[in-house]
């Protein structure tokens, strides 16, 4: 049985290799494989499976020179984790922006069964340059 730390412990791991190793692959690796990512603003379905979920990770983070990432809280109950923070996207030298959301993540087993985010997508759009605008609208549909 994991603990409410363990819970913690996974879901930070989740942060930092997202957003200081960024190993979209090794994020993908921690999810089951009916876990389940959605960005709940897009409304297109998300992407299921470690592969799937990489993937969809990769559109918009690869392009990104860099991210900063501020925890605000974290909260457990049972096998859910909700948190509270922000990323900052450096597209490059000249364009950030800072997109606050709240996470929600499930755990099985130590691993993800489900992670959900809660953002104003506008405010990340309004702020990204055209060309990672046009990036992301040129990408195939995962399979």
């Amino acid at each position: 049985m994991t603990t409410r730390e363990d819970h913690i412990a996974l879901v930070e791991k989740l942060w930092a290799t997202l957003y200081i190793e960024r190993d979209l692959d090794a994020v993908g690796a921690m999810f089951a494989e009916d876990g389940h990512y959605e960005d709940v603003p897009i409304d297109d379905g998300g992407a299921t499976g470690p592969k799937q979920i990489a993937a969809r990770l990769r559109i918009g983070f690869a392009p990104v020179k860099g991210f900063d990432h501020v925890i605000h809280r974290m909260v457990v109950d049972g096998d859910t984790v909700i948190t509270e923070h922000a990323e900052t996207w450096h597209f490059d030298d000249e364009v950030s922006v800072t997109l606050p959301f709240v996470s929600v993540q499930e755990i099985r087993d130590g691993k993800l069964v489900l992670w959900r985010d809660y953002s104003n997508m506008n405010t990340l759009l309004e702020g990204a340059p055209d060309w990672w605008i046009e990036h992301i609208m040129n990408q195939p549909p995962i399979a």
